[in-house]
């Protein structure tokens, strides 16, 4: 898809590049009684939440903190890298959600070593 995107000159935008807010800080010391997965469950559900993902999740964690960003911030610049994405959804349910993702426009391009460990972090769940 990226490939087709870039030879058509097109852009993609991203819908929900947050994983269900798993790619947050939200679930990773548990499940909150406020949650999407407590409350709703349609979309993301707790048995998707297994220990091997969260054990990427918490990785991926401390690739951002050392990069002085959320793991919200990193995911989301993650996905932009390649300037194929124009675009993502991010699903925020608080104007403070918002503004602290848009600090993603001004930080670090990733290195060549952060890159390597967020691909290894992210395939230890497959």
């Amino acid at each position: 898809m990226y490939q087709a995107a870039h030879e058509a000159d097109k852009g993609i935008i991203a819908f929900s590049p947050l994983a269900q807010g798993t790619l947050t800080d939200r679930y990773l010391n548990g499940i909150p009684a406020d949650s999407r997965i407590a409350t709703d469950g349609r979309f993301l559900k707790a048995s998707q939440l297994t220990e091997e993902k969260l054990e990427s999740i918490r990785m991926l964690n401390e690739i951002a903190k050392e990069r002085g960003e959320s793991l919200a911030q990193m995911a989301l610049k993650w996905g932009l890298k390649d300037h194929v994405v124009t675009s993502v959804l991010i699903g925020a349910s608080k104007p403070s959600q918002i503004l602290d993702n848009l600090k993603v426009l001004e930080s670090a391009d990733f290195t060549e070593e952060e890159l390597k460990r967020i691909d290894q972090a992210s395939k230890m769940e497959k």
